[in-house]
């Protein structure tokens, strides 16, 4: 069962998954007018409230939420996984697929927002299902009805069930599970402390966060995102700093990998501009999330006057995870393994023993008294808060599913996923989610791509027009039974 699980995910996030993702990427960069050029005034606006918008939380707060889910072990083990099997190279790709996926990210919280809902206390729904289930309504006259008096046609209908259903799948392990194990492998080689205990820690941890909703996910995600990455980006920056003297030959060595067939580190990593490419491209693919539908489900909770206003501050999250802090992790790996030539030759001695996790721990063991220390807080940070944002995309996706009375249960499973993931019954639970990780993005981009002209329309209006700070009056409707 392992081994046919690993081919399916081998298939999923292979190489149609990724031109998938990274043509809707180039595609939505042009629909939107390359909306990457808003960017300073969508980290300004980020960092903003307004009273007068709509929602349950502040701009920030969902931003922080979607950054907690988004920064996790993909930031480090992940960019270490592309090096070591793409080759430096793949630092580039993944790079370009955090630029280009802003623009993915913009368009698909757009229409998360505009066809957002209200459950029975009237808190904000939204997200892939919601999207399906709203835009082609049609009423009795056969009229496009996005109201309550309007039906979903049966494909738009299966298309919200397929994402819901994987995206509840891909949150207990890519959220909870993968993450647990990530956290308990970091502490437990740095101190002795039993598997058990860290799981029970974490259980506490999570449960006194998530059992309270969004507004106390978002909350601590508030307070403790800004924190860890600005901690990791500094501790990153004092690294090159010490391996200054080699920034240029990693730069340079990246950027020669990405387009020519060249081994690096004499052999011991991946070669070959493909491999580069695709490594690359799957990793910030995952590091980012643009596409996979996740950010949309906690950006349609916020406070906005329109949907354009989100999906600006919610595109500053692919810029962060991916174009810079992947970026950090990407330069800071390279420039040690140059200055240190035995971790080369330490994988060419033994190949199989390297994984994405022990190069990066290798690696920033390497830099006196601060390397560990970075990695241990920063991986442990990360997991933590991408456990608590994942909760919030499951618990809305069985909420869409079974209605709001599933919601405990599933927290319960969720909780009790990461205490199984933490003692190390992860495996299993880690291919099964990521395969479910790559099936959500497939109904969700799709969708996105089948509204591209409304998004780009609407865009124009808002953003070009000059009419970002005009309310969107369309009402809001709610859901019946939910």
């Amino acid at each position: 069962m392992f081994d046919i699980l690993n081919t399916i995910d081998s298939f999923v996030w292979g190489p149609v998954m990724i031109a998938l993702l990274l043509g809707s990427h180039l595609f939505f960069t042009v629909k939107t007018g390359f909306i990457q050029r808003k960017l300073p005034q969508a980290i300004k606006l980020s960092l903003t409230s307004d009273p007068e918008g709509k929602g349950d939380i502040s701009h920030f707060g969902a931003l922080a939420t979607a950054l907690a889910a988004t920064i996790g072990t993909g930031s480090i083990v992940g960019v270490a996984t592309a090096i070591l099997a793409g080759g430096p190279g793949a630092v580039f790709w993944m790079w370009i697929t955090g630029v280009f996926g802003i623009a993915t990210k913009y368009a698909e919280v757009y229409a998360a927002v505009k066809y957002r809902v209200k459950d029975h206390n009237g808190a904000m729904l939204g997200g892939a299902m919601y999207i399906w289930e709203r835009a082609f309504r049609r009423n009795d006259k056969g009229e496009l009805d996005p109201g309550p008096g309007g039906r979903p046609p049966w494909w738009a209908k299966l298309g919200a069930i397929a994402f819901a259903a994987f995206a509840a799948i891909a949150a207990i392990g890519t959220g909870s599970a993968v993450q647990a194990s990530a956290m308990t492998g970091i502490i437990t080689s740095n101190a002795p402390v039993p598997a058990w205990m860290v799981g029970v820690a974490i259980v506490i941890l999570v449960s006194v966060v998530i059992f309270g909703g969004v507004e106390s996910i978002s909350r601590v995600c508030e307070k403790l995102v800004p924190f860890m990455a600005v901690a990791y980006a500094g501790g990153c920056i004092v690294i090159l700093v010490l391996n200054g003297p080699l920034l240029g030959e990693a730069l340079g060595l990246i950027l020669e990998c990405a387009f020519t067939p060249k081994a690096a580190f004499g052999g011991a990593v991946g070669s070959g501009i493909m491999v580069a490419l695709q490594f690359g491209c799957a990793r910030g693919l995952f590091s980012n999330e643009s596409g996979l539908g996740s950010a949309p489900i906690v950006a349609a909770a916020a406070s906005t006057r329109n949907p354009a206003q989100q999906a600006l501050v919610a595109m500053t999250g692919t810029f962060w995870s991916t174009v810079v802090i992947c970026a950090l992790t990407g330069i800071v790996l390279v420039s040690t393994m140059l200055a240190h030539p035995e971790i080369a030759s330490d994988i060419l001695t033994n190949p199989t023993l390297y994984s994405g996790a022990q190069l990066a721990s290798e690696a920033f063991s390497k830099i006196p008294y601060i390397g560990t220390p970075i990695l241990v807080l920063g991986m442990v940070a990360f997991s933590y808060t991408t456990i608590l944002g994942w909760s919030y995309y499951g618990s809305r996706c069985i909420t869409y599913l079974f209605g709001r009375y599933a919601i405990r249960p599933y927290q319960v499973v969720y909780v009790a996923v990461a205490f199984l993931g933490a003692i190390g019954v992860g495996d299993m639970v880690w291919l099964v989610s990521d395969i479910g990780n790559a099936l959500m993005a497939i109904p969700n981009i799709v969708v996105v791509l089948m509204l591209s002209g409304m998004v780009a329309r609407e865009t124009r209006h808002y953003i070009y027009d000059g009419n970002l700070d005009e309310a969107d009056d369309a009402p809001i409707p709610q859901l019946e039974g939910k």
